[in-house]
């Protein structure tokens, strides 16, 4: 009788199935490349590596990915095809603007941008409001002084963070977001006495 060899990476040599090894976040790169398919979640934040020659859009079943603090000057290769893409973090990194296709991340509800060295916000917005699910962001420790008016154009957006910054008067431009439910501004510079007295229809935290 013949038999038949098959090539196994060592981990599944092991016992451990692509379903079972390739869920989790401590997957590293080298591994999550073998099975991309598999991948649910996947955190590369917080490390030395290079993504120039990493297409992402093998990723078909990505849904949540960090690529936090890896000194990014742009993004990677095939991100703006992840369909399936929920939440995404991209802090703490130095690129200057969101690609142009940013937008086809239409499953996209939760999105960091904290802690961006060169990232402009006004130069940014009319690509952040084609993110039609997108219901979080994140905006921490930005050194935002204001808003923007175009953050209006994020009609879906339910929760902002904004705490961090240096906001000396209250952003009256989150008034124009009409499904806004919570407002993060603590520690930024504001008198909490002008501000706990209005009615926004949405929970302030100072």
């Amino acid at each position: 009788m013949a038999l038949l060899f098959v090539p196994l990476c060592p981990d599944v040599m092991l016992g451990q199935t692509p379903e079972k090894l390739f869920q989790t976040e401590e997957v590293n790169l080298e591994k999550a490349l073998l099975y991309p398919e598999k991948i649910i979640r996947l955190d590369l934040g917080n490390q030395n590596i290079k993504l120039d020659n990493v297409d992402f859009s093998k990723f078909v079943n990505l849904e949540y990915l960090s690529l936090a603090n890896d000194r990014l000057k742009e993004l990677p290769l095939g991100l703006s095809s992840l369909k399936k893409l929920k939440i995404l973090d991209l802090s703490g990194n130095d690129f200057e603007n969101l690609p142009e296709d940013f937008g086809n991340l239409t499953s996209l509800e939760e999105l960091y941008l904290n802690r961006e060295r060169k990232f402009k916000l006004e130069n940014n917005d009319t690509i952040l409001s084609r993110l039609a699910s997108l219901r979080s962001l994140h905006l921490e420790n930005d050194k935002l002084k204001k808003l923007p008016a175009e953050i209006m154009l994020l009609q879906n957006l339910r929760y902002l963070y904004l705490n961090n910054n240096q906001f000396k008067e209250f952003p009256i431009e989150v008034q124009g977001l009409q499904q806004l439910q919570y407002l993060d501004l603590k520690d930024n510079y504001l008198d909490s006495k002008d501000i706990l007295h209005l009615n926004f229809g949405f929970q302030i935290n100072l």
